[in-house]
């Protein structure tokens, strides 16, 4: 029996006539985080779509605790603790942090009313304990749009979290962020960890992957090009790695194959 929290095998999608993934196999492990990379036009978007339902597949199976996902939706995704955190962060930057924090899945009462004050409470522990925002000008009514970039990544992440997400997909989070606010969002990927969840960081920053993950899956082509663990390659030769395959369509033959 498969003991991993997510594992693809043989995954093939097309759209129209354009192949993208061929056969794509791979797998992430309970409290993993790993370090989804490749080029533009790897594959790496359309296998997270997949993951999380936004694509059916065209052939393949997708096992998520154990259990196979058929014909598996968002919504479906979400419940069964798959969530994603987007480059462009998916927060209405003109509504209120409690307003972002349940959008869409709101505390209700026995009458099916939005019960505010809970939804508030819950949103105040989130903004001091996981964010670790201390500044008292900063409110759970505070609109979004008065947040640093960190800070929203931070809001997202943690709102994953609260909902008790077991797989967070991360999709380029530093994107557009200084080096500042990418320090403080590296922490927040930290803490997935702590709290004893999983997540696929996605970037084409081979720096910030290298620190916070835990293994590195290499896809090429729409394949498996490689699976490393971190302890198992140095920063350098991860690099000079993902060179060589832009190059040849292979790792070097050290780790040529690799399937940790």
């Amino acid at each position: 029996m498969d003991d991993n929290l997510l594992t693809l095998v043989d995954i093939k999608k097309s759209f129209g006539g354009t192949s993208v993934l061929h056969g794509l196999s791979m797998h992430v492990g309970h409290n993993e985080i790993i370090g989804l990379l490749g080029d533009n036009g790897a594959g790496k978007s359309t296998m997270i779509k997949c993951i999380t339902g936004v694509h059916k597949t065209n052939s393949g199976e997708i096992y998520f605790k154990g259990k196979r996902l058929k014909n598996h939706t968002v919504r479906d995704a979400r419940r069964l603790g798959i969530e994603t955190v987007y480059q462009e962060r998916a927060l209405a930057d003109y509504q209120s942090m409690w307003r972002n924090m349940f959008v869409g899945r709101e505390i209700k009462n026995k009458l099916g009313l939005i019960n505010v004050k809970k939804q508030k409470a819950a949103t105040e522990v989130l903004l001091r304990e996981h964010v670790g925002l201390t500044s008292k000008a900063i409110t759970v009514e505070t609109e979004v749009k008065n947040l640093s970039g960190g800070e929203k990544q931070g809001i997202a992440i943690s709102r994953a979290l609260y909902f008790e997400a077991d797989l967070i997909i991360l999709d380029e989070p530093t994107v557009a962020l200084s080096l500042s606010e990418t320090a403080k969002v590296q922490e927040f990927i930290s803490s997935i960890k702590k709290a004893g969840k999983s997540a696929i960081y996605i970037s084409h920053n081979i720096y910030h992957v290298y620190d916070v993950c835990d293994r590195f899956v290499i896809i090429d082509r729409g394949v498996l090009a490689g699976s490393i663990h971190r302890d198992d390659i140095s920063l350098e030769d991860l690099i000079d790695n993902m060179k060589h395959l832009a190059r040849t369509g292979e790792l070097t033959d050290e780790y040529k194959g690799a399937t940790a």
